[in-house]
């Protein structure tokens, strides 16, 4: 067996029921799982690897419940720059449809270390096009070389243009070769132990790239599998105007005809759900991802998916911004990106997701301190399954705070 203590943290901010913050905190693990939180002096005095985390705060991993390893790759593709979600993806499914096994590995391991390096522990990762040979093993072995616990979201688009959806047919594929291909994926890598670091979801891309008949079997799929349900939701008035042109209802609405709610089931997006749409989800339990800087970075209002926080609909941010437009980071980097940090709510296998009505005060003073100075890593997170990471305190830019001493924060 393996321990690890991290111990004398100026600060500890343990995300629990109790809100608890704890000085001179410290977290002990055995083999990559928390046995024991609290003040340091209560903790086993000595362990394998010892931490010390003198003049930083740690905090829980984060939890990233949305994302798109691979455009990575296409960041700032000038005619993609503050498209609106139809014209951006039109701009960049040519490019897209060129990706290659290599290509979606390199850009896996961008992501995932790019999301590790900001404190992100967990993330889903939704890809949904598979050309010249690529299959989303090669985004599992990815991210199991660089350690990140992965949920990897078998995304799929079935309805090219020539069916009257939106993607290019050259990059949609026939349903029962998807079909098949979950499932040969939910056999091979899927992981149902609660301490799993790999496991598989069935998400096709979004009602204007897929049939009604692929979404029904692939809920079928997965409730047989016991595995998760994603997909894109509602993102803009376009996507809405789809929806009632071509099923005759809300996305909401549809949804539900498809049986796509429930607790297993979580949404990206969902911009404008109207207010019998956000009952729906709290009534059923069906989770939402939203990503306000993405909404913020395409003409997209955002304000009715902060709606979902108030009835008892799981819900979460996801990280910050337009993984084709900007780094991949679950903390903020000034201003207005304050709103974007992706508080560990959870993804759908875990605890029901929390909503932050009323944030813990270590969260309140992160995101009030945000404008002032950048995040100084005060420990790097390595390939240990260990959910937990060390942050130094971003303190106003009048104060000078103790520098991270590590090579990667000098540099």
């Amino acid at each position: 067996m393996t321990t690890l203590l991290v111990r004398h943290a100026t600060l500890l901010a343990a995300m629990d029921d109790a809100r608890r913050e704890i000085p001179d905190g410290g977290v002990f693990i055995r083999d990559h799982v928390i046995e024991a939180v609290g003040p340091t002096a209560e903790l086993p005095a000595t362990a394998d690897v010892v931490i010390d985390a003198r003049d930083q705060v740690v905090l829980p991993g984060l939890v990233n419940t949305h994302h798109h390893f691979y455009q990575t790759l296409t960041r700032v593709l000038p005619a993609a720059q503050d498209a609106e979600l139809f014209d951006w993806l039109r701009a960049l499914y040519p490019v897209w449809a060129r990706l290659t096994p290599e290509m979606a590995f390199v850009s896996t391991q961008t992501a995932a270390a790019e999301l590790l390096l900001s404190g992100c522990t967990t993330s889903s990762d939704h890809l949904y096009l598979f050309p010249n040979g690529t299959t989303l093993d090669d985004t599992l072995e990815a991210a199991m070389q660089v350690g990140i616990r992965f949920h990897a979201a078998r995304g799929a688009m079935s309805v090219g243009e020539s069916r009257g959806g939106l993607p290019p047919d050259r990059v949609v594929e026939d349903e029962d070769a998807i079909l098949a291909d979950t499932e040969r994926l939910i056999h091979r890598w899927h992981d149902p132990a609660r301490f799993a670091m790999r496991r598989i979801v069935v998400a096709p891309c979004s009602p204007f790239s897929v049939s009604r008949q692929l979404m029904e079997d692939a809920a079928v799929l997965a409730r047989r599998h016991r595995v998760h349900l994603h997909t894109h939701l509602a993102e803009n008035q376009k996507d809405i105007d789809y929806t009632r042109a071509h099923f005759g209802c809300t996305p909401a609405e549809y949804a539900e005809q498809l049986g796509w709610v429930g607790p297993d089931v979580w949404h990206a997006h969902c911009v404008q759900l109207d207010a019998a749409c956000i009952d729906l989800f709290a009534r059923t339990g069906t989770g939402v991802a939203h990503c306000p800087a993405a909404t913020c970075g395409s003409p997209r209002a955002s304000r009715p998916s902060v709606a979902c926080a108030t009835p008892a609909c799981p819900w979460a941010w996801r990280w910050t911004a337009r993984p084709a437009t900007t780094a991949a980071t679950c903390w903020p980097r000034r201003g207005w990106r304050c709103c974007c940090s992706a508080w560990a709510t959870g993804l759908p296998h875990s605890r029901r997701a929390r909503c932050w009505r009323s944030p813990p005060a270590a969260a309140r003073r992160c995101w009030a301190a945000t404008t002032s100075a950048c995040w100084r890593r005060a420990w790097r997170p390595t390939s240990s399954p260990c959910r937990w990471t060390t942050w130094a305190w971003p303190a106003p830019a009048t104060t000078r705070w103790p520098r991270c001493s590590s090579a990667a924060c000098r540099a």
